[in-house]
């Protein structure tokens, strides 16, 4: 017999509301791997909502790196980095992503989430503010949060705006901003936020979780997009969940920085280590986004991405500024993002309705990721059904300043 729990009048009433201003969210099952031919209660898709941009996550030698790594180190750290959960696969994997992106050291975190937690609640403080894009990931709020740090965020992607409130401050502290910004899919100014940070001395702290392994030299992501190295930006987080295909965090930065880190970023000294498979798996990974095959890859999203603005250039939509494999949809009301995530369906594509709190009240949207794992005939297939929903005849039409 389950136990009866009497549901508090507040979580109910919560609960209502979310439902009955259509932004009640629900988890779904694959019943297959990670790829663009997919499987959903017992449905087949072609998914156009997935971060793997490269189409690493069920690649064969990365399966199989995981499996050598499990069989040599098991599946579990066992305890933290600091105790004794750092396994041989966690340093070489350090060792690598240093070397390929010319920092002196880097750590590993569990989640990109538990990675901008720790390292923003280490160095912000109630003394030590912190300077935000408005767009800026969840994660990356949160951590000045926690830090009870004073918060201020600019403006998206306005430089003077950021300018504003670094020389309006009476203290230093920590400048932040996505590289690519995840639900908009543009690119930060790096170059001038890095010159904002160096003028006014405030730290600056680059997520590139969207931008690594996709883009730039040999895969290195915004900075080396923009010019920018470890001198530019002396504190870079990455993620392994998006273009790696495995899962896991880094930061990458200073010796000194990663020692501070090592004492005080609580996340990191608190929590079991990622598992050494995971490390062995995420190194094969790196290798293949250094190698012939991982350029072929970007060559290949790129086409992609190219192929998709052309042809949606002829339909209700206004393009938004995204040459990034995000290419959102912008609909306005998350009732009719709903029924058009629901009528692509219909037709054989999943793609989910993004909706408040997630984005801004009033832009739900069809968040549309392409990967190099995508065919061309998936890419015509999905441009088609576009075509279709966005110009079949509804009660509501999108907004008139929807944008793609």
């Amino acid at each position: 017999m389950k136990p009866v729990f009497n549901t508090p009048n507040w979580m109910l009433a919560a609960l209502r509301e979310r439902r009955e201003q259509n932004l009640m969210r629900r988890t779904i099952t694959l019943d297959s791997p990670q790829t663009p031919q997919t499987r959903i209660n017992a449905q087949a898709y072609t998914a156009f909502c997935s971060n793997d941009y490269l189409g690493l996550a069920n690649h064969p030698d990365i399966i199989q790196a995981l499996r050598f790594g499990a069989e040599q180190y098991g599946v579990g750290a066992g305890a933290s980095h600091l105790v004794c959960g750092h396994l041989t696969p966690h340093q070489k994997l350090e060792d690598a992503l240093a070397d390929w992106l010319g920092y002196e050291r880097v750590i590993l975190f569990s989640t990109g989430y538990m990675a901008n937690l720790g390292v923003i609640s280490a160095l912000a403080g109630k003394n030590r503010p912190v300077v935000q894009d408005k767009l800026n990931h969840a994660s990356l709020i949160d951590g000045a949060m926690l830090a009870q740090a004073p918060l201020r965020r600019y403006l998206h992607g306005n430089l003077a705006s950021a300018e504003k409130l670094l020389a309006k401050s009476a203290v230093t502290g920590l400048l932040v901003s996505d590289g690519v910004f995840s639900m908009d899919g543009d690119v930060a100014p790096l170059l001038g936020l890095s010159e904002l940070a160096n003028k006014h001395d405030w730290m600056f702290l680059v997520d590139d979780a969207h931008g690594l392994g996709c883009f730039g030299d040999d895969g290195k992501g915004c900075l080396s997009l923009g010019g920018l190295n470890a001198d530019n930006v002396p504190i870079l987080v990455g993620t392994f969940g998006k273009a790696f295909g495995t899962a896991g965090a880094f930061v990458a930065t200073s010796n000194d920085v990663a020692d501070y880190l090592t004492q005080f970023a609580r996340p990191y000294v608190y929590t079991t280590a990622m598992s050494p498979a995971m490390a062995m798996a995420t190194l094969a990974s790196l290798s293949i986004i250094q190698s012939t095959e991982g350029q072929e890859r970007r060559d290949r999203l790129a086409r992609h991405i190219d192929y998709f603005r052309q042809r949606v250039q002829s339909l209700p939509v206004e393009l938004m500024p995204s040459n990034t494999a995000i290419q959102p949809i912008v609909i306005g009301d998350s009732k009719m993002a709903l029924q058009m995530s629901e009528e692509l369906k219909s037709l054989g594509i999943w793609c989910t309705a993004i909706r408040p709190p997630t984005v801004p009240v009033g832009s739900a949207r069809l968040r549309i990721t392409l990967s190099a794992a995508h065919s061309d005939a998936d890419l015509v297939l999905l441009c088609d059904s576009l075509e279709q929903v966005l110009q079949a005849p509804r009660s509501h039409a999108p907004c008139s300043n929807a944008k793609l």
